[in-house]
């Protein structure tokens, strides 16, 4: 799941409500903080959270025993999404909004 050679892309919903460098920063911590580090189902979970007016992007495992907030360089923002997906077909991958996810 999740392998950084699959085709990557970000729905309607997402491109509309964040920026680019935040939709780029999802996909390096899912590489760099989660890819080998812990088992990954096909549809992973975040909160985008408001931490001192900075943004802080948590991702809890399915099994409720692991956590990791990373804190991004950017200012955060009321008007992102609370949450946000990644979900892996085993072809391609997609950020996208709960919303969005019957069409995933």
């Amino acid at each position: 799941m999740f392998d950084r050679d699959s085709n990557r892309f970000a729905t309607f919903g997402i491109i509309s409500q964040l920026p680019g460098e935040i939709i780029d920063s999802i996909w390096l911590i899912i590489d760099q903080n989660l890819q080998g580090v812990m088992p990954l189902t096909n549809l992973l979970r975040f909160e985008l959270l408001n931490q001192d007016g900075k943004l802080t992007v948590r991702f809890d495992a399915e099994d409720g025993k692991t956590q990791l907030a990373v804190d991004l360089p950017f200012a955060y923002d009321p008007a992102y999404p609370n949450e946000i997906m990644a979900y892996d077909d085993g072809d391609n991958q997609t950020i996208l909004l709960p919303t969005e996810g019957h069409q995933a």
